[in-house]
């Protein structure tokens, strides 16, 4: 699952469940995926999107006679972002904030209220300040805040983990644009279900809605490049098994995030050529204006439950 195959449109070879070649560029990543001048085995990596199909970046580079792909033509990749050098850059940057924050949060321990200050909270009075905090009380900057936020060892591990694993392939088919996309907004959405359905003095931190928005959207791409989807399924299930029977755990963004990343993937993957960006980044759009309009409705109910 590490990284699946690539292909567009009906120009891909189908995959099999098994028996795939691996990409002649990256041994050891199984693809159904061909280049449609060479035909030589791509992985999404290696994906360059062309008029038909897609080409390695050998064959672009003979293509254009330079050592480069031709300016006009840019190389794309599976949903038109640009070819990066290091397909896993904003997947290192991601991970790095998790754990610089991760480490801060050990090391001024409870001196600066680093957790209580920065964590998703409704609504709550804190008597430490004297007065209301919360998302509540116009501190929503927590919805960002609280997605980079870990407390325990195993849960940013998890976390952390899942990132790579599903941000790597991610990043390298979308690129760098929509990728932080995807995860900013199942960040957010999965922060704003929370905040709709839990309770307002609940505190919750963690990754996982951002995480769950990565899954699903790893779902969506491995079903449009014709991928076994029985390996992503049983991890699917596996984590709302965890989700729903493990105590302690905030499943509203697990849900929130999942829903989310779904939907983005799905304007993203299935964006028809001639209006890419508009289908793209207004699917991101509606996500992110469902997502404030869920956050202030819930807002505009807590004054009577917890007035002031």
């Amino acid at each position: 699952m590490d990284h699946p195959p690539g292909g567009h449109g009906g120009q891909d070879q189908p995959a099999v469940s098994e028996g795939l070649p691996d990409c002649y560029r990256h041994p050891g990543r199984e693809t159904g995926i061909r280049c449609t001048r060479c035909e030589r085995p791509i992985c999404p990596e290696c994906m360059i999107d062309a008029s038909v199909g897609f080409h390695c970046p050998e064959c672009v580079r003979q293509g254009s006679g330079s050592g480069r792909g031709p300016a006009p033509h840019q190389p794309r990749t599976l949903v038109g972002g640009t070819i990066a050098a290091d397909p896993r850059l904003i997947t290192k940057i991601l991970l790095g904030i998790n754990v610089a924050v991760f480490i801060a949060v050990l090391a001024v321990g409870d001196q600066y209220r680093l957790v209580e200050n920065l964590d998703l909270l409704g609504r709550a009075y804190d008597p430490a300040v004297g007065h209301l905090i919360g998302v509540a009380d116009g501190q929503w900057y927590r919805l960002l805040t609280s997605v980079f936020l870990h407390q325990a060892p195993w849960h940013i591990a998890f976390n952390m983990l899942s990132l790579w694993w599903l941000g790597g392939p991610l990043e390298a088919a979308l690129g760098r644009i929509r990728f932080l996309a995807l995860y900013l907004l199942s960040g957010l959405a999965g922060g704003a279900f929370t905040y709709l359905l839990a309770a307002p003095n609940q505190g919750s931190l963690g990754a996982s809605g951002a995480i769950f928005g990565l899954l699903g959207a790893t779902a969506v791409l491995m079903r449009r490049l014709n991928y076994d989807m029985r390996p992503v399924f049983a991890l699917l299930a596996l984590n709302l098994l965890f989700t729903f029977t493990w105590p302690g755990i905030a499943w509203q963004a697990h849900v929130g995030g999942l829903v989310a990343g779904t939907v983005i993937a799905i304007g993203m993957v299935h964006a028809p050529r001639e209006h890419r960006a508009l289908v793209q980044y207004g699917t991101c759009a509606l996500v992110l204006a469902a997502t404030i309009v869920t956050v202030v409705a819930r807002t505009a109910t807590l004054p009577v439950m917890f007035g002031a």
